[in-house]
């Protein structure tokens, strides 16, 4: 049965500008990083993109490496892509991203000239498109020179393999460095992908200022801290749990006692505000005029509808601030 969209998929989502650009996001972007790869139904990823789009979720986020294995995620979704959603192409906005080892070799990794562009041939071969909406370059190369970085990002762009380029997880002062030559390239930065929640507020620390600065939208990934700031984690660690696992993105050492009690005072915080905890942490990190949208990872398609619930109260007193800034601050 051929997928045919809600009509109503644009009433409810709010699209946020991003930075000084024409490009309007929706205020939640469904990132394609666990749940997409060969390990996952493919019925279950088809159900999660459809979901999500019927629900104004216009922005689908990728890399290279996503899967397990590397790779698979843009495999799968360019099979969901071409089977269900090619009639809606210019509806969507595509990304993906390279910098993390990808293939063997000294040209399957970091940031030069020879594997950025090659890697987004791949991408693009494996997801059957003409051109991703977004490029990211995933995090900064120590060895390579800055400038060949940014000067490959500027000829993707010239070659029309993607519309507007984008960093992750560069560091204020190198993002500053990066967004100055794309402008003197001709080719401006369109916005920045770092990791903020509230137990991880490192770009507070002068990158959200310079984005704010340089004209350039943010989208925060791991907004929720790798599910720590939902229900999950009130009564202890759950056995089914990533940190349980002892997945490489989250263990029980980071979920420490300190921790799960500050997750149950921000919980009740929520509960005050008609929240759940995973929504009012997303409204916490869209607080900023800076920050576009949030990337959120789903298994389900009720975490995806939770998360546009999130829209229906973004607004913080100043009473509401100061007192998760006091939870988050404690020792206890």
């Amino acid at each position: 049965m051929v997928f045919q969209a809600d009509k109503t998929r644009y009433e409810s989502m709010q699209y946020r500008r991003c930075g000084q650009s024409g490009l309007r996001l929706p205020a939640v972007s469904l990132g394609l990083w666990h749940n997409f790869g060969d390990s996952t139904l493919i019925e279950n990823s088809r159900q999660l993109l459809q979901r999500a789009f019927e629900l104004g979720i216009t922005h689908f986020d990728l890399a290279n490496n996503y899967g397990p294995p590397p790779g698979s995620a843009e495999s799968n979704f360019g099979r969901i892509f071409r089977e269900d959603f090619h009639a809606y192409r210019d509806e969507l906005v595509i990304s993906t991203k390279a910098g993390y080892t990808m293939w063997d070799g000294p040209y399957g990794d970091w940031g030069s000239r020879k594997y950025l562009i090659a890697s987004l041939d791949q991408s693009l071969k494996r997801m059957g498109l003409e051109y991703v909406d977004i490029f990211y370059h995933h995090r900064p190369d120590p060895e390579t020179p800055l400038r060949e970085t940014m000067k490959a990002l500027d000829h993707i762009v010239r070659q029309g393999k993607a519309l507007y380029i984008g960093l992750s997880n560069y560091p204020a002062e190198l993002a500053r460095q990066a967004i100055d030559i794309l402008d003197d390239l001709g080719t401006s930065c369109l916005i920045h992908q770092p990791k903020y929640s509230m137990f991880e507020r490192t770009p507070e620390e002068g990158l959200l200022s310079v984005l704010q600065e340089k004209g350039v939208g943010c989208i925060p990934f791991s907004p929720l801290a790798g599910g720590q700031l939902t229900d999950r984690y009130l009564n202890g660690i759950p056995a089914d749990s990533r940190a349980a696992s002892k997945s490489r993105f989250l263990n029980a050492d980071q979920v420490s006692d300190e921790k799960l009690s500050k997750v149950r005072q921000l919980n009740a915080l929520a509960e005050r505000r008609g929240q759940k905890l995973s929504q009012m942490a997303l409204a916490w990190v869209l607080r900023h005029d800076t920050v576009t949208s949030v990337l959120i990872g789903a298994s389900k398609t009720s975490q995806i509808e939770d998360a546009v619930g999130m829209l229906n109260n973004l607004h913080f007193t100043a009473e509401e601030l100061e007192a998760i800034d006091a939870i988050l601050n404690s020792s206890k």
